[in-house]
């Protein structure tokens, strides 16, 4: 990932250090964006490329964990390294264990924070690709029918083809061809491709409606 299109994220209360690190950004080929408190940070735009925030661990309207726990469910794909004036073990072992990259004592060198940030934007990058995956299932999933939906919930339980049509009430013939037109539609390669994209999507039992067989069978005959 060129440098160019990646962003660097910098909230400090200290216009000093903002300055600096953002004039270290900029010389590495990075773009970089300021912010004095947690509230003016919250309220940006999210960066559609690669991005990190390097954050003092404490701020004039929150503490750094507080964002951490905020990116944690809004911008998971934007690492975090922190900073601090002088450093609290117990302030960083939390830091570490809820995922932060680093945790660094100022002044730390100018090295030192680009290490940093490099490795916060391969870890940016690879999690905006896991993003970009997921999305790409959503889109496909989206474009099966409701009998494409259900025949997809059976067929990744493992259930032969005579057992979809038993439960569904159709014939086996329509199944193999509702199958085949489901693993066109999430270019599946197999079943078990088909159940790993429905894991992915985060549905442990298929694709669409989280129903058992048995219920299935029972919307049938009714």
């Amino acid at each position: 990932m060129p440098r160019n299109l990646s962003v660097v994220f910098i909230l400090d209360s200290d216009p000093s250090f903002r300055s600096w690190v953002g004039e270290i950004m900029v010389e590495r080929g990075w773009a970089s964006e300021t912010f004095a408190s947690g509230k003016a940070f919250l309220s940006s735009n999210r960066a559609p490329v690669p991005s990190c925030l390097i954050v003092d661990e404490r701020l004039p309207d929150c503490t750094g964990l507080d964002i951490q726990r905020l990116l944690a469910e809004d911008r998971k794909a934007m690492p975090i390294i922190f900073v601090s004036e002088q450093g609290d073990v117990r302030t960083a072992v939390k830091a570490i264990q809820a995922g932060a990259i680093e945790y660094l004592i100022k002044p730390a060198s100018a090295e030192t924070l680009v290490a940093a940030v490099d490795r916060a934007l391969e870890a940016s990058s690879k999690a905006l690709a896991a993003e970009h995956r997921i999305q790409r299932l959503k889109s496909r999933y989206e474009t099966l029918s409701p009998r494409e939906h259900e025949v997809t919930d059976l067929v990744v339980t493992g259930l032969l083809n005579k057992q979809v049509a038993y439960q569904l009430g159709i014939s086996e013939v329509t199944v193999k061809w509702h199958r085949g037109t489901v693993m066109r539609k999430m270019d599946a390669r197999s079943v078990i491709d088909l159940a790993s994209m429905a894991a992915k999507l985060g549905h442990s039992g298929g694709l669409g409606r989280a129903d058992t067989p048995a219920q299935v069978h029972s919307e049938a005959a009714a």
